[in-house]
């Protein structure tokens, strides 16, 4: 029984798609048989079917990332490093490969998004590799014949992916763990399977010995539970939304695992009054529509002084109707490709059809039939802009996961800020004002891990990423990711021998 299907990508691009479950160095079958289906969002037809990970594959999975963790731990910190370069450096050869392969699953712009997506998870491979032998612990003076030192120690982690980022995503979690010398066990997304199972024959390659990092794919009520309480993983970190990072934290409690989660958003964007608002435009044009707006910190709240306020709409819309061209993935004058899912797609025009229904003016916004530049198939949505939003409305509330923006106005600083904070979320907000002490006043006073100064989602690798309030628990990226994989041991000395 093969567990690789021949595959031949819309682009032209043909590979041998793995579809099992790589646990331990190996493909492997499912425990039950099951395999479901991934589907072309750009297309709505079948890519191909994988093995289905249940609590017996997990199971499995952990036992043998627990096995290895016996003799990784002690892999000295530039061997690690060293085989996360060779993996940076096999990715960047399969560039072209694992952009395609997300692109098609995905339902990303090749040229626009995926490619971006794959270069930024061997930049980050590389950014920590260089973590690997500086886990330094500290040396604490307590008295004159006596000092504390403390270490730090990997942990067998478990990991669940979202699927509007499938690898980059991934990496966020499994580059930070690899340079602890952590053993992982981590699973994709139901809806984008495929790229992080090309990926895992390339982690074999860079020579990471078995047991280090095994892929599960699967559902999140039988695979994802069972990771998030299982009694032999440390940790489990988690991307997704709010409703299932709460889920995730409830069973970790099984054991008392660490927890971080990155979960929902609903960024606000300020414009005063002050703000270049061409740019202001042209920032929030990209921080909405970038990835469908299938992104946490989209800007999908943008507050507007009152007096630039028609001026901001008018620049805005024609930034949007200038820069996102709706179509197939492999397009490559597309910009804006379509939603994951016929489920996502429901869901969205949902919203939409409520924010007509609670008084929220569309400016921007059609049905499939009365836009000729839609393709026949796909789940695609173009740019949707409400305007004279108010604050009580479900689409300024609600987190809707897809290209639409709801546009309001405030008047003073004060009302501003009491707007921006008016969420359950906490993620990002972005602030466009060309007076600094302004800015710093406002940014100082948001509810939200990333504050975007006169630009919108453009993090970085080096800069720590998470959420205040229910977007979630713990900073990735930056060094601060490296504290998420560890575990601190403080070992008192007493070189006095005298109680």
């Amino acid at each position: 029984m093969s567990l690789y299907k021949d595959l031949t990508l819309p682009n032209g691009v043909r590979y041998s798609q793995p579809i099992g479950l790589f646990i331990d160095n190996q493909w492997v079958a499912s425990s039950s048989g099951k395999t479901f289906e991934t589907v072309n969002p750009s297309t709505e037809e079948p890519i191909v079917s994988v093995y289905e990970a249940d609590e017996h594959d997990v199971d499995k999975a952990v036992s043998a990332a627990k096995e290895a963790m016996k003799t990784w731990r002690d892999v000295p910190g530039e061997e690690k490093a060293q085989k996360m370069i060779k993996l940076s450096f096999l990715v960047r050869e399969n560039l072209k490969l694992l952009a395609s392969v997300e692109a098609a699953d995905s339902g990303k712009p090749y040229e626009t998004n995926s490619k971006g997506d794959i270069e930024s998870v061997a930049n980050y491979l590389v950014y920590c590799a260089g973590f690997a032998d500086k886990l330094h612990g500290k040396m604490i003076p307590i008295a004159k014949d006596r000092y504390a030192i403390t270490k730090r120690y990997p942990l067998v982690v478990g990991q669940i992916i979202p699927w509007n980022y499938p690898l980059s995503m991934a990496s966020w979690k499994f580059c930070p763990a690899l340079a602890c010398g952590c053993t992982i066990v981590i699973k994709s997304s139901e809806l984008t399977p495929l790229s992080l199972l090309v990926f895992a024959d390339l982690v074999k390659k860079a020579g990471f010995p078995s047991g280090v990092f095994n892929v599960v794919s699967g559902f999140g009520a039988s695979a994802g539970n069972r990771i998030a309480e299982h009694p032999d993983l440390d940790k489990v970190a988690f991307t997704g939304s709010t409703a299932t990072g709460q889920k995730v934290m409830k069973s970790a409690t099984s054991n008392l695992k660490h927890v971080s989660l990155e979960c929902g958003g609903k960024s606000p964007l300020l414009v005063f009054d002050d703000a270049d608002l061409e740019q202001a435009a042209k920032w929030a044009s990209f921080g909405m529509m970038y990835n469908s707006g299938q992104n946490c910190t989209a800007n999908s709240r943008i507050l507007v002084q009152d007096t630039v306020y028609d001026k901001f709409i008018d620049l805005f819309k024609v930034e949007i109707t200038k820069s996102w061209i709706v179509g197939n993935v492999f397009d490559e004058k597309a910009t804006l490709g379509p939603v994951i899912s016929k489920g996502q797609y429901d869901k969205i025009k949902r919203y939409i059809t409520k924010g007509k229904e609670e008084g929220a003016k569309m400016i921007l916004g059609e049905e499939r039939e009365q836009l000729n530049s839609l393709p026949d198939k796909g789940y695609f949505i173009p740019p949707t802009v409400f305007i004279d939003c108010k604050q009580d409305m479900t689409i300024v509330q609600e987190e809707i996961f897809g290209p639409v923006v709801a546009i309001s106005k405030f008047s003073t600083d004060h009302e501003a800020v009491e707007k921006a904070n008016d969420s359950i979320y906490g993620l990002a907000a972005m602030v466009f004002s060309q007076n600094f002490q302004r800015v710093q006043t406002i940014a100082d006073q948001l509810e939200a891990g990333s504050i975007y100064l006169n630009s919108s989602n453009d993090e970085d690798i080096r800069v720590p990423f998470g959420g205040f309030k229910m977007s979630g628990i713990g900073k990735e990226l930056g060094e601060d990711a490296i504290d998420l994989y560890t575990e601190t041991k403080s070992f008192y000395m007493n070189v006095g021998h005298r109680i």
